[in-house]
């Protein structure tokens, strides 16, 4: 009966943590809970869920940090051709 409160406790203190971790982590650390509380069944179904949404969420990220980097080249480069058009280095 310790075993299963501490279980419970754990889980609701990842779950509480969860809220104030990034998005792309809270499937990962609710998929994790679920498979200390859960089944073996259920717990493989919880962590494969769980990253297949952390990779999701990555890949968003990682498009729009490609899609912000492009556009500080852009305009780095811009005013960078400025200044050469007023005779100024880089």
């Amino acid at each position: 009966m310790k075993s299963m409160f501490r279980r419970t406790a754990a889980l609701a203190a990842v779950l509480g943590g969860a809220l104030m971790l990034q998005a792309c982590l809270v499937g990962a650390v609710v998929g994790t809970g679920a498979a200390v509380v859960g089944g073996a069944a259920k717990a493989t179904g919880a962590v494969v869920g769980a990253g297949v949404d952390a990779v999701t969420t990555s890949d968003e990220e990682t498009r729009a940090r490609r899609e912000r980097e492009q556009r500080d080249h852009e305009r780095e480069q811009r005013r960078c051709e400025q200044r050469q058009r007023e005779g100024r280095d880089c």
